[in-house]
């Protein structure tokens, strides 16, 4: 049986290596097919002036069904790539910078996919802007606590005070003084520190308005 399962592993192996290594071209050609989807549907757009109307009923099918095309592919390329680069920069920078790149990337892409989108089926989206801008304003001022801890969360990131497997103490009032740990995730809202009793999460914005040192080492008794 032992012979037997070498090679079946093996070939596992390879199947699952070259899926890995095949898998950003899914993504790559999924990107080029959204890209000729939206000029087809820009190119089939020009010959009518208005949807749901008698004139150029083909064209309006054409140009619709190549909107909804570069919707799914921008999609799928989006959320691929993104995915591909935080296991590309993982390794290198960290599972928190490279989090913080993919979630920056599908919000970019997301939202210029349905920007673009809405564009493609003739949508105006100055209205659409304006009111999502004054949205945006109302849920920032009711996630106030939450947006300040994610952008603590980048600067921490950014600016490294300390790296995952520090022991650090922090020191504010709004902690309750003092607090000693090894940090064992920076998260993009909390930062989690190992007591020794416990693992505590400390909010972003606190470990930022913190001061943050090493942990002395203990002194022996003479």
């Amino acid at each position: 049986m032992h012979l037997q399962d070498g090679p079946q592993l093996d070939l596992s192996a390879q199947v699952a290596k070259v899926k890995a290594r095949t898998r950003p071209w899914k993504y790559i050609i999924a990107l080029a097919l959204a890209i000729a989807a939206a000029i087809t549907s820009e190119a089939k757009r020009r010959e009518f002036t208005q949807y749901f109307t008698d004139a150029h009923v083909a064209s309006q099918i054409i140009a619709a069904a190549t909107a909804v095309a570069f919707l799914v592919f921008g999609s799928i390329a989006t959320y691929g790539l993104s995915g591909k680069a935080r296991s590309v920069l993982e390794p290198r920078a960290g599972a928190s910078h490279a989090a913080v790149v993919r979630y920056a990337l599908l919000l970019l892409g997301g939202f210029t996919t349905f920007v673009v989108t809405l564009l493609l089926f003739d949508i105006p989206v100055g209205q659409l802007v304006l009111g999502g801008a004054l949205t945006s304003v109302f849920v920032g001022i009711a996630a106030q606590q939450a947006l300040s801890n994610v952008f603590a969360g980048i600067v921490l990131l950014l600016a490294r005070p300390f790296r995952v497997g520090d022991a650090v103490r922090l020191r504010a009032g709004s902690i309750g003084g003092q607090l000693d740990g090894t940090v064992t995730e920076i998260g993009i809202t909390y930062v989690r520190l190992d007591t020794g009793d416990s693992i505590m999460s400390v909010p972003n914005s606190q470990v930022l308005n913190a001061i943050v040192g090493p942990v002395p080492p203990a002194k022996e008794d003479e």
